[in-house]
């Protein structure tokens, strides 16, 4: 049995428009939030959305057929001023905090390329992001490192590509981290509810992030379309 190329999300819409351009696109049962499995280009493909954090993105990994590579994609934030949203970053060194994992560079156009750190939490304000940026780091994000982790024991390549989805030097309004659930998933009623709190600043803030991250996620589907893995 050929082994599949697997891509490693946080949420479903991080992956639908890249899943959209494969053959043979069908659901696949595993014990995930999401999973889709299909062809690309002759290539057996999967791609697992399971959640916010490392913990859920390693029980992605574990849950997926054994992979030929895994890739980490999704959303990212930037810590370099000069990323734009919706801009692709490949990561060409991913740390979190205490270890440093090799990027395989796949055959892609041209990107911004750099260091990408993960984060225990959502980075909630550009001091944070500022700290993390002194640090050497280009971008933030919650998974990539545990899925680094699972490609080395697994003796894998490992890739990761990310699109942004919000700005160095932008606080959110929104506590995101305290409506994220332990499944890794976000709270709506509960995110609402604290909404409702400031409404025009903070449903603003819900608006113009579903605008980012459909641009965000329409940008990585077409890259990853242009990558030979």
């Amino acid at each position: 049995m050929t082994r599949p190329l697997l891509f490693i999300a946080a949420d479903p819409r991080e992956c639908l428009p890249w899943v959209a351009r494969w053959d043979e696109s069908h659901a696949l049962p595993l014990p995930v939030h999401w999973a889709r499995a299909g062809k690309w280009q002759g290539r057996a493909v999967i791609a697992i959305a399971n959640g916010a954090g490392a913990v859920r993105a390693a029980a992605a990994v574990a849950a997926s057929p054994e992979p030929s590579a895994i890739c980490s994609i999704g959303f990212c934030g930037a810590l370099d001023e000069s990323l734009l949203i919706g801009e692709i970053f490949v990561a060409t060194e991913v740390r979190n905090g205490t270890r440093n994992y090799r990027v395989i560079t796949p055959t892609a156009p041209p990107a911004r390329t750099g260091v990408l750190i993960s984060n225990k939490l959502i980075v909630q304000t550009a001091a944070e992001k500022k700290k993390l940026r002194e640090m050497g780091c280009h971008i933030v994000e919650m998974e990539a490192a545990s899925v680094a982790r699972a490609s080395e024991d697994l003796r894998v390549p490992f890739y990761c590509i990310r699109a942004v989805s919000d700005l160095a030097n932008e606080d959110f309004a929104n506590d995101f981290n305290s409506f994220l659930m332990p499944n890794g998933r976000f709270s709506v009623p509960r995110l609402i509810l604290g909404a409702l709190r400031n409404p025009v600043v903070r449903f603003g803030e819900l608006i113009r992030l579903s605008r980012r991250t459909a641009l965000a996620s329409k940008n990585l589907g077409d890259f990853l379309a242009a990558c030979a893995f």
